[in-house]
C-alpha cells in the first residue's frame, strides 16, 4: 500500500491509498473554495446520559446530484470533483458537510473505487484489503487526535437507508466519547466478567453461536452468524476468532483472509431477495436490487474505557451488517416500540434468516 497525503483548497486533508508503489499522486484541487465552516457542538442529554451531536451546517450538504456531478468521482478535464485526481484506488478526506468537527471530533469520507456504478461487493479481495488498510491506518491516526476516544468505520449503501451519494463509499467518525451502544456493551461484558469468575462475555457469546444452528459462514480466521436477539431481519455479526480490541490488533492471518469472507457475505446480502422457491418465508418474488444494508465497524474506545470494570482488551472487535428490507418491496419501519423505547420487534426469526443467508450462498 502506499499512502500518499495533500490538501484540498479550502484546506481540508485527502490521502491517496493505492495498491502500486508507482501510483505518482500530484494534482492540485483547482476549485475556489472558502475554508470550511463548520457549527458542530456536543450536547449531553441529562436524563439519558447520552450525546448529541447539533450541526446545523449540514443542512446544505450536497443531496442526490446527478451521476455527472457526483463529488466522489474523480475529476476529469474541467469537471472538479473533491478527488483532484484523474482516478484513483482508495481516497480518504476530511467530510466537507462534518457532524463533528474540532474539539467535537471528526469525520471523513472514504471512497472505495472511481467506479461510479460499482459497490463494495464488486470489489476483488486486493481492492477490499486495501479499504481494510485504510480502515486501519485511519483508525492508528485518528485515535492520536487529543479530541478523540472512539473511532467508528462504517458504510451506508442505499437511498433506503438514507444515502444522498450514490458513489460506493463509507464514512469514519472520530467520537470525543464512548458511544453509548459501546458503552452498554462494555457494562454487560464488565459484569459477566464478575458474575462468572473471568469469562469474557463476547468470547461466551461466539462460542455459543459456532454450536448453533445461526451460523452463516465460517472460515479458519473469522466466523459470521445471525445473533440470537437479532434487531433487524437480516443482521449478520462478523468476528474474528481471536478476540482483539480494534483493527490495529488484527494478525497477517485474520487480514488476509477477511476480503474473501466479507465479499460473500455482502454478495449473498445482495441475493437474499431473489426469487425464491415456494412457500418461503420472504415472499418468493424477485426483489429490488442491490440490497440496502448498514456495515458497521464495532471497535473498542481509546485509553480508559468510562465503564467501571471494563478494560479495553475485554472488548471484541466486530463488524455488525443489516439491511432494514424485511422482504421484497417492504422496509422495516422503527415505529413507536423502536423509536420511542428501543424495544425492537423482528418479524424474521434469526434462524430463518441464517438459514436464507446459507441458501444463497456462491457456488
Amino acid at each position: 500500500m502506499k499512502k500518499t497525503p495533500t490538501q484540498l483548497a479550502d484546506g481540508r486533508e485527502l490521502i491517496y491509498y493505492d495498491l502500486r508503489d508507482s501510483a505518482v499522486r500530484d494534482a492540485v484541487d483547482r476549485r475556489p473554495l472558502e475554508p470550511t465552516v463548520t457549527r458542530s457542538e456536543i450536547r449531553r442529554d441529562p436524563l439519558l446520559g447520552d450525546s448529541v451531536a447539533i450541526a446545523s451546517h449540514r443542512q446544505g450538504r450536497t443531496y442526490h446530484p446527478p451521476a455527472d456531478e457526483c463529488p466522489l468521482c474523480p475529476s476529469r478535464g474541467e469537471r472538479l470533483s473533491e478527488i483532484p485526481d484523474s482516478s484513483y484506488d482508495v481516497v480518504v478526506f476530511e467530510n466537507r458537510f462534518p457532524s463533528l468537527a474540532g474539539d467535537s471530533g471528526r469525520c471523513e469520507v472514504v471512497c472505495f473505487t472511481s467506479d461510479h456504478d460499482a459497490s463494495f461487493a464488486d470489489l476483488t479481495e486486493e481492492q477490499a484489503r486495501l479499504v481494510l488498510d485504510a480502515w486501519t491506518d485511519r483508525t492508528a491516526e485518528l485515535s492520536q487526535l487529543p479530541a478523540v476516544k472512539q473511532v467508528f468505520c462504517f458504510e451506508n449503501r442505499g437511498a433506503e437507508i438514507g444515502v444522498t451519494l450514490g458513489h460506493p463509499h463509507g464514512q469514519i467518525y472520530a467520537y470525543p466519547f464512548t458511544t453509548p451502544r459501546t458503552a452498554l456493551m462494555l457494562r454487560s461484558v464488565a459484569a459477566h466478567k464478575e458474575q462468572s469468575g473471568g469469562e469474557n462475555l463476547f468470547d461466551a457469546v461466539l462460542a455459543r453461536e459456532l454450536a448453533g444452528e445461526r451460523v452463516v459462514l465460517e472460515s479458519e480466521h473469522w466466523a459470521a452468524f445471525v445473533p440470537y436477539a437479532a434487531h433487524w431481519p437480516y443482521e449478520v455479526h462478523l468476528y474474528p476468532k481471536r478476540r482483539v480490541p480494534d483493527l490495529l490488533a488484527l494478525d497477517e492471518d485474520a487480514r488476509t483472509e477477511f476480503p474473501q469472507v466479507y465479499l460473500e457475505l455482502l454478495r449473498r446480502f445482495d441475493r437474499i431477495f431473489e426469487r425464491e422457491g415456494e412457500g418461503s418465508a420472504v415472499g418468493g418474488t424477485p426483489s429490488e436490487s442491490p440490497t440496502p444494508y448498514i456495515a458497521a465497524w464495532h471497535q473498542a474506545p481509546f485509553g480508559d474505557t468510562g465503564v467501571p470494570g471494563a478494560q479495553r482488551e475485554d472488548f471484541a472487535l466486530h463488524l455488525e451488517l443489516f439491511t432494514i428490507r424485511r422482504t421484497s418491496g417492504k422496509l422495516k419501519f422503527l415505529a413507536g416500540s423502536e423509536s420511542g423505547m428501543n424495544v425492537f420487534i423482528n418479524d424474521v426469526p434469526p434462524e430463518r434468516a441464517a438459514e436464507r443467508l446459507r441458501e444463497v450462498a456462491s457456488s
